[in-house]
């Protein structure tokens, strides 16, 4: 090697440093059409990949720089064409370097000149594992008539795209995806969008897909196995199945005919009709998620998608229901609009739960799901009243494995309560129309947190952006400390924590409050520590001495609520006349239990309070009594196993009459 070409390639291994350990990818290339070809050998758990990325090169640069991870790359196949180096026409380069660094999971293809800025194409084979790990490319095996099944299907979420082929693995670097499949003849392959040809020789079959609308990787979906299916339109013409392993198809009725019903929900309610030409749903066994929102390609695991009517209970139809609803949810928020970095994943999943609670209670209005949503968090409440729970926007997400940290309750069920909280104090009409005004104006565009705030901004008139923050931003929730002086409210606030300490914690707080009656109901924003009401002012006929007070109605704010002795006595009082509804019956319940959990309140004030729900005759709160019951007898059993007796008959007498 001459001493000149030594020297460049030191300095190219010399610039090769400063893509590593970074958190994203680098800007100056962006993909614009992914045209992914993979052949399936089921035989051996292997595929064969052969991918061509058309890219937009947006600024002159020496390198390109895309995830990959667990494939075998042909390096001699990587080739990237297009108008190099300024010349004339087409001209096609190999890179002169090529790293893989494995830890950060990127592949560095450095070139001996300059790509100006226009379009290209680059090509590279490749070989991968159809894996057992439940990522990237991976199979399921199942027992069906005495046999083993396999089957082939794709988890990309958060980061394992790029373990199937080498990709731009971020959420916003969005493109279309045209993909064909080489499967045995026998088996049924299935992608985001509709088959548009097939080759079949009887043995091998190739499988071409229409091309899709611009989207994310993590997006990209397909399915190979052997499947059955069930089908119906929707009011529009859209084709919708559900496809089963053989010998299943029936107990996808129930998903299929809430499918259509969703989708007319959906699209009334965003005022943009769903965007593809055809939904599949498909039920794995085994699947490790409850449920996969890939476009066009809704991946469930079995148990989370089938509901058989003569065996199945109510629970598991409602459980069935929540979670089609949560991902079809999805084919707006998060597809057609997607997160711009897993920073705001809560924009995603949050919104998908407070959806499905929407859908559900259009649907089956019965169920009372909104009611629901009180018992579904409490655990995560009890989670975020812990010293370390985290935000629900968590700043500085470097590593798929951090993204992945960010599924959980606090992200998905959390969000849907500050969601259910905006709800509450703009109103249902003006968050319709502000959340389809913001799918309108970032369809098949990335999202952050700011863009939601600053689109209902404009369409209410009325600054929530910085409300909205202290939610989002901060971890854990407030306790609003409640004490009648006269006719005057004192209220401060603090965040509430379990363990029964304080921090300087503050939120912009929409308050709702009613005092007597549900006809005298206040809404106003606590931005401060403390405030004070003065409730003649309020109101013409004077605060009457033994009017109930109760702030946080039908528990519509994530805060809960101390009150002073006196308006505990007023509340109880309340509850045993029936004055309260369900849901603030319920709230009164589970915010003076979690006082008790924080050594705030004695358990016998508690039970004094426990007793005014003698007549209770609302299932979900029964069942929240239930549960708090063994929650204290157990505490007691190991605390004071002199008074478990005393506990349990206390108990007892409460639920007797609604045994017999």
């Amino acid at each position: 090697m001459h001493e000149r070409e030594m020297m460049e390639t030191e300095q190219l291994q010399q610039n090769v440093e400063q893509f590593k350990g970074q958190a994203r990818l680098p800007k100056f290339a962006i993909p614009h059409n992914y045209n992914l070809s993979i052949n399936v050998d089921l035989s051996n758990f292997t595929f064969l990949g052969v991918i061509e990325i058309t890219i937009d090169i947006v600024s002159p640069t020496k390198y390109l720089v895309l995830n990959v991870v667990d494939l075998v790359v042909e390096q001699s196949s990587i080739w990237f064409s297009g108008d190099l180096f300024g010349g004339s026409g087409e001209e096609l380069k190999h890179p002169s370097n090529i790293v893989e660094v494995k830890d950060d999971e990127i592949l560095i293809l450095g070139f001996d000149g300059i790509l100006p800025i226009g379009k290209g194409i680059l090509s590279i084979k490749y070989s991968g594992i159809i894996n057992d790990e439940s990522r990237g490319f991976y199979r399921s095996t199942y027992e069906q008539y005495g046999e083993t099944q396999i089957m082939a299907l794709t988890q990309f979420e958060p980061t394992y795209a790029r373990r199937c082929f080498p990709c731009w693995d971020e959420p916003a670097f969005k493109a279309t995806f045209t993909i064909k499949l080489e499967v045995p003849s026998k088996l049924v392959a299935l992608s985001n969008m509709p088959v548009i040809s097939e080759n079949d020789n009887g043995i091998v079959k190739t499988v071409y897909f229409q091309e899709s609308p611009i989207m994310s990787t993590y997006l990209v979906a397909f399915v190979v196995g052997s499947l059955d299916y069930i089908e119906t339109y929707s009011s529009d013409g859209l084709k919708i199945r559900v496809y089963t392993r053989i010998g299943k198809s029936n107990q996808g009725k129930f998903a299929l005919d809430l499918t259509t019903k969703t989708l007319d929900f959906l699209k009334g309610y965003f005022s943009i009709p769903y965007g593809l030409p055809k939904l599949d749903l498909v039920a794995v066994p085994n699947f490790q998620e409850q449920g996969m929102e890939n476009y066009g390609l809704l991946i469930f695991s079995e148990d989370y998608l089938f509901y058989d009517e003569l065996s199945s209970s109510v629970k598991v139809k409602q459980q069935v229901a929540e979670i089609v609803a949560h991902e079809l949810a999805h084919q707006w928020f998060g597809n057609r609009v997607t997160m711009e970095w897993w920073t705001d994943l809560w924009l995603n999943e949050g919104f998908a739960d407070w959806m499905s609670y929407l859908v559900i209670d259009d649907v089956f209005p019965e169920w009372e799901k909104w009611s629901q949503l009180l018992d579904d968090t409490t655990a995560t409440l009890e989670l975020d009243a812990l010293s370390d729970s985290h935000p629900i926007e968590v700043l500085n997400i470097t590593s798929g494995i951090e993204a992945l940290e960010m599924f959980d309750s606090i992200t998905y069920q959390k969000g849907a309560l500050v969601i259910r909280m905006l709800q509450s104090y703009i109103g249902d009409e003006s968050l319709q129309k502000s959340l389809a005004a913001y799918i309108k104006r970032y369809s098949y565009l990335n999202a952050k947190t700011e863009d939601l705030w600053n689109v209902i901004q404009e369409e209410i008139n009325e600054p929530i952006g910085d409300m909205m923050s202290t939610w989002t931003k901060q971890e854990g929730y407030p306790v609003i400390n409640v004490m009648l002086t006269g006719n005057v409210l004192e209220i401060n606030q603090s965040r509430f924590l379990l363990d029964g300490s304080f921090d300087d914690s503050q939120w912009i707080i929409p308050i709702t409050l009613s005092y007597g009656s549900y006809d005298t109901t206040k809404t106003f924003l606590l931005n401060s520590k403390s405030a004070k009401l003065n409730l003649i002012d309020q109101d013409n006929q004077g605060n009457s001495q033994n009017a109930w007070i109760k702030l946080n109605i039908k528990q519509g704010g994530l805060y809960k609520v101390h009150y002073d002795n006196e308006l505990v006595t007023r509340l109880r009082n309340a509850i045993e006349a029936n004055q309260l509804n369900q849901m603030d019956r319920y709230g009164v319940l589970e915010d003076y239990f979690l006082f008790c959990k924080a050594s705030r309140e004695t358990l016998s004030s508690f039970l004094l309070l426990l007793n005014a729900y003698r007549e209770e005759a609302n299932q979900l709160i029964l069942n929240h009594i239930i549960t708090i019951g063994l929650t204290i007898v157990d505490l007691i059993a190991d605390a004071k196993p002199e008074l478990s007796n005393d506990v349990k008959l206390l108990f007892i007498n409460l639920l007797q009459s609604h045994a017999e």
